[in-house]
């Protein structure tokens, strides 16, 4: 059972980018005939509206003893204490403050994140950095889900 789910997908405005690359790849191709600009005008915005819709549909995911955060998984007992980060904490923890052994899912166009300590010995990682539009509803959800031993979690004492 899904206790949370986020899409971390691309802000709308992006898709423009889409056009006018689209609108580009026109113009460059337009002394080959219309027939060929028209043609590529099309199949570089489709390619590109594409490309960011992928970039833009990794998610997180609570379930009652994981946490997936696109191609990471954890189970919950490897989680340590969390933290909620701001925008101007975020912007620090992914640049100055970074670990390079870190792993994050990070998407520079979502202003907050949650840094999670990872207590798994066997993981070299020091910490979990996602960047969420939620931090403090996955906090919670986070909590809930360890302390709920109903819902698969672990007793958090």
């Amino acid at each position: 059972m899904r206790l949370y789910e986020e899409r971390l997908g691309v802000p709308r405005s992006w898709f423009w980018f889409a056009a006018m690359l689209g609108v580009m790849a026109a113009a460059v191709l337009l002394p080959f005939g219309a027939v060929t600009a028209a043609g590529g005008c099309v199949t570089v915005t489709a390619l590109a509206a594409l490309a960011l819709r992928v970039y833009g549909a990794v998610r997180i995911v609570v379930t009652g003893g994981h946490l997936v955060a696109g191609s990471l998984r954890f189970p919950l007992s490897s989680l340590g204490l969390a933290e909620i980060l701001d925008a101007e904490e975020a912007f620090l923890w992914r640049t100055r403050r970074a670990d390079v052994r870190a792993l994050m899912l990070l998407r520079g166009y979502v202003p907050t994140a949650l840094r999670i300590e990872i207590d798994d010995p066997d993981c070299a990682a020091p910490y979990l950095y996602l960047s969420t539009r939620q931090p403090t509803t996955l906090l919670a959800v986070l909590g809930f889900a360890r302390r709920s031993p109903a819902r698969g979690g672990t007793e958090v004492g």
